[in-house]
């Protein structure tokens, strides 16, 4: 077993897309007009459905992220060397802040943001090994 990929269901994949690439440099991969995407992110990709597409898979329902005022219990972390920057520059592109970069007790910065279609960020520092 792998891990394969993260599905963050959306109202819009395409603007999903495009603001991972302007905010945080993404590359993508493919969008498929039924609805679905992938950016490059490593081994695993991050992609997106729309909520249709997830209606379609999940029946009973499930918590939309971008109807919800708090964020889901989950994030998708993103690793860089400069948190504070990129965190400004998801910002810049639209995203809300949540909590400003700060150093956690064992040595690594990280900061939480939402983006506008509602997923939570952690952007993190690499952990020191």
């Amino acid at each position: 077993m792998k891990f394969g990929y993260t599905i963050v269901y959306v109202p819009d994949v395409l603007a999903s897309v495009e603001f991972f690439e302007k905010a945080f440099g993404l590359k993508r991969r493919f969008v498929h007009e039924s609805g679905y995407g992938e950016l490059e992110t490593g081994a695993t990709a991050l992609a997106f459905a729309t909520h249709d597409l997830g209606a379609s898979n999940l029946p009973g329902g499930y918590v939309k992220a971008s109807n919800s005022r708090e964020p889901l219990g989950m994030e998708i972390a993103l690793v860089t060397e400069d948190v504070a920057a990129a965190h400004a520059k998801a910002i810049a592109e639209g995203a809300v802040s949540i909590k400003e970069p700060m150093l956690k007790p064992w040595g690594q910065t990280v900061s939480y943001l939402r983006c506008p279609d509602g997923t939570l960020v952690e952007i993190c520092s690499p952990l020191a090994t």
